[in-house]
């Protein structure tokens, strides 16, 4: 299928209101109860990595507890700083918690499915579009606006910069994103989700006469990999949590928010990460269908099955996130934006021309001679004397002799250790309220007192 034929969208627009009205209820009802699990399943995991029980009071095994908290934050005091500007204040919550609600209206969580007690067969899905993934990472980057606005409009110095650290976290690793479904586009020749899924479908290897399927995160794995560590900054999620890094910013964007609006940045978080997930399970897993060896099962890759394979598959990334928020300390700023401008952009950009050129090679034989073999020879020898001329470079400046003299981190009065290589401005001293300036004691000199 091109990119450029429109896919056929009968079976959405020939449903009746009602079932419109019916999905879109079901698929808020799920996204909501995905989100209150998440947050118990995440208190849970946590707890067991960290030798403690975690929630077990409210509801059997503590199910109850995200219940619990939200009561508990529905009744607790609600405030507005004085110097607030108290419109953009209220409605910035409700610019990030609406988008990741209606991204979830383009993912198939099931496909043909007949209603309960009656006869109308549909797709368990809200409804698709040509461009279905393109409006999902369109209307992922609208809740930035919210996390901005939350962070001007409360009038904190702490909140603005944790906004101004968001947006340029998310507008790093959307590039990033993008850039690793570009791939999926070109294999899949479609936008569509449900098209995406179907193609997966169709993708198969054949091993002792049996037809298995080979989803996209085989065939693309640098794609998948990509994916995946974007969609953990994309969210502000472990360790690039760095918009509420409260060793520094208290609570990032939403230090002054309390009660239900801070209860909507909490719960938007987390529908996010169910977002990405559900996208990640899309078009990287096979979507709804079944794994092995349950797809060599007959009715078991059908119907309301989908449902259950497709939250089993968004249930296990979830616990990667969990798995990282209990496993890796947080990054440095500069580190993070490092990582994904000088490393995740360029491979993307260079894995994106490889999958490109190798389609185009497939269709039009360019791999049957042997001049393309005797090209690519030379092409990897070339690289490989370049590698090898630029590690000599780096090893020149590593033998660079270090200095002798003792570095002192505390000389001056310094109140935190530099970085490597940081030289330390000259220090003017106290002033003493007689006007002169005193140098504090260094601790070489306090030693020396001492002894």
């Amino acid at each position: 299928m091109s990119l450029l034929t429109p896919m056929d969208l009968t079976p959405f627009f020939n449903d009746r209101w009602w079932v419109v009205a019916v999905k879109a209820v079901l698929a808020l009802v799920l996204l909501l109860v995905l989100t209150l699990f998440t947050i118990w399943f995440e208190r849970r995991v946590v707890g067991l990595m960290q030798h403690r029980k975690g929630p077990t009071m409210n509801g059997p095994f503590g199910l109850l507890q995200s219940l619990a908290d939200g009561m508990k934050l529905m009744f607790k005091e609600d405030f507005t700083p004085t110097a607030a500007d108290k419109l953009v204040f209220m409605l910035a919550p409700f610019v990030t918690s609406i988008p990741a609600i209606t991204a979830f209206a383009v993912i198939p969580v099931a496909g043909e499915v007949r209603i309960p007690f009656t006869d109308i067969t549909t797709p368990l899905q809200v409804t698709d579009l040509p461009v279905s993934v393109l409006f999902i990472v369109a209307i992922a980057s609208v809740g930035v606006y919210g996390i901005v606005l939350a962070g001007w409009s409360s009038g904190s110095t702490y909140a603005l910069l944790g906004a101004l650290r968001s947006s340029a976290q998310v507008i790093s690793y959307e590039v990033a994103m993008g850039l690793a479904l570009v791939a999926v586009f070109l294999y899949a020749g479609s936008l569509s989700t449900s098209e995406i899924v179907a193609k997966q479908a169709e993708a198969t290897i054949s091993i002792a006469g049996v037809n298995l399927p080979v989803w996209y995160a085989v065939q693309l794995f640098p794609s998948f990999l990509i994916y995946l560590v974007s969609m953990v900054g994309e969210t502000n999620r472990a360790p690039f949590d760095l918009p509420e890094a409260e060793g520094e910013l208290v609570g990032g964007f939403h230090t002054e928010y309390s009660s239900m609006r801070f209860a909507m940045f909490f719960m938007a978080e987390y529908m996010n990460m169910i977002t990405v997930s559900a996208l990640a399970t899309t078009l990287f897993l096979g979507g709804f269908h079944a794994p092995l060896p349950f797809n060599l099962i007959p009715g078991l890759d059908s119907g309301w099955w989908g449902l259950l394979w497709f939250l089993l598959k968004v249930v296990v990334l979830l616990f990667g996130f969990v798995w990282l928020r209990g496993t890796l300390p947080r990054m440095r700023y500069d580190q993070f934006m490092h990582f994904g401008w000088k490393w995740l952009i360029p491979i993307s950009l260079a894995w994106i021309v490889f999958v490109a050129v190798l389609k185009q090679g497939r269709q039009q034989g360019w791999f049957a001679g042997p001049g393309f073999w005797g090209a690519a020879a030379v092409i990897v020898v070339v690289l490989l004397a370049l590698s090898f001329l630029g590690g000599k470079g780096e090893d020149k400046l590593s033998d660079a002799p270090e200095p002798t003299e003792e570095f002192d981190a505390f000389a001056g009065g310094f109140p935190v250790p530099p970085m490597k290589g940081q030289v330390l401005p000259e220090f003017a001293g106290v002033l003493r309220p007689d006007g002169q300036h005193e140098t504090p004691p260094t601790r070489s000199t306090t030693e020396e007192a001492g002894s």
